[in-house]
């Protein structure tokens, strides 16, 4: 009789041989093409015809040692300078140059322009008229067009190159023509650097400016005068009869004088009868309006819907900085009116008014009903009172 091992063995022998054959002999690992042959490695017996292989190691192709110049766009994207007034010896710790030329007159000053980076660098020199942003900042006319006020009065070379870590001072001259108008014409003088971009449209020059600001004021009669115009309202009710609607304004604060002037705005909002909707509240502040220029503004205030609102803007005025304005800047005013009908609380009243006249029906009815009850009870019961009476004899 067979013993318990022979057993097992016979019943797992087949699929041992089954698993064998689905193996089969090991695969010799891919060689590389281009790898040199081993002289020590056995020969393949199942090669049949194997290819000679050349001994001679592959002579690599001769690689330059020399860096490659980035170019004049790795210079633009890598180098940070700074610019500064200054007098022929170097920055003198001004923040901005402030001059005050005559008509006719001429002042010759300086500029620095040091480059802080490791690598000589050449930048384009340029002078411009200033401008305020919608932001609110100050800024020159983008770089291609051309300075018609202050900017255009600048003579200065059109380009200065600076040695890595090295500062170049250029000199430049103002010459203000002889009918110029009396006030604050604004410029800068701006040192730039151009730089090679891919966008949407393709490769396209991007100009990076660092300037100083030049504060440039023509003698003569100084008139600071701002005023609001443009001004637009619009309310927006809530449909929420507990909350109030929105009351948006939009105005411009231009500067109609010859000084820039700082100017702040207050709102105030009535209603009928002298009802105030809104206290005095500011609502919008800029810090210069510069000569011939505009500022827009634009506030939202929350406000209660009583039919005819009148918003009053009130600009005040005052000069910016060191500006020496030796008269009084007038405040401005405008009043804009709008219509706000509480459609909102209107419904309300409306549906309470329908509910009320629901309730005051259904009472109505209500009683009507318990009173015809009540009397066709009465009578109900008089009539049993009746049959019931015993008549008495005569």
């Amino acid at each position: 009789m067979p013993s318990l091992r022979q057993l097992v063995t016979a019943l797992l022998a087949p699929g041992l041989l089954g698993l064998a054959l689905l193996a089969g002999p090991a695969l010799p690992a891919a060689a590389d093409p281009h790898a040199p042959a081993d002289p020590h490695a056995p020969a393949d017996p199942n090669a049949r015809n194997p290819a000679p292989v050349d001994p001679a190691p592959v002579d690599p192709a001769p690689v330059d040692p020399a860096p490659v110049d980035p170019g004049p766009a790795a210079d633009a994207a890598t180098t940070t300078w700074g610019v500064a007034p200054a007098t022929a010896d170097g920055p003198d710790g001004r923040v901005s140059y402030r001059l005050e030329i005559a008509p006719g007159g001429e002042h010759t000053d300086h500029v620095a322009v040091t480059n802080f980076s490791e690598r000589p660098a050449t930048f384009a020199l340029l002078a411009s008229d200033g401008v305020v942003t919608s932001e609110g900042t100050f800024d020159l006319l983008p770089t291609g067009e051309q300075p018609v006020d202050g900017g255009a009065w600048v003579a200065l070379a059109p380009a200065v190159e600076v040695a890595g870590g090295a500062t170049a001072v250029v000199p430049f001259t103002v010459r203000v023509p002889a009918d110029a108008t009396p006030g604050d014409h604004p410029a800068g003088v701006v040192a730039t650097l151009s730089r090679p971009s891919s966008g949407e449209s393709g490769a396209v020059l991007v100009d990076s400016r660092v300037g100083a600001r030049l504060h440039l004021r023509v003698t003569g009669e100084v008139r600071p005068v701002a005023e609001v115009t443009d001004v637009s309202a619009r309310y927006t009710p809530s449909w929420n009869p507990f909350a109030p609607g929105t009351l948006e304004l939009e105005w411009s604060v231009a500067n109609t004088g010859n000084v820039r002037v700082g100017a702040q705005q207050t709102l105030a909002v009535d209603a009928v009868a002298g009802l105030a909707a809104v206290d005095a509240t500011t609502v919008a502040t800029q810090r210069e309006v510069l000569p011939g220029q505009r500022a827009r503004a634009a506030a939202s205030v929350p406000v209660w819907p009583l039919a005819r609102l009148d918003a009053q803007l009130v600009s005040r005025h005052a000069a910016v900085g060191d500006d020496v304005v030796a008269v009084g800047i007038a405040p401005s005013s405008a009043v804009a009116t709008v219509w706000a009908v509480p459609w909102a609380q209107l419904a309300l009243l409306v549906a309470l008014g329908g509910l009320g006249w629901v309730v005051a029906r259904a009472r109505r009815t209500r009683r009507r009903r318990l009173d015809d009850a009540l009397a066709a009870a009465r009578a109900q019961g008089a009539r049993e009172a009746a049959a019931r009476a015993v008549p008495v004899a005569g």
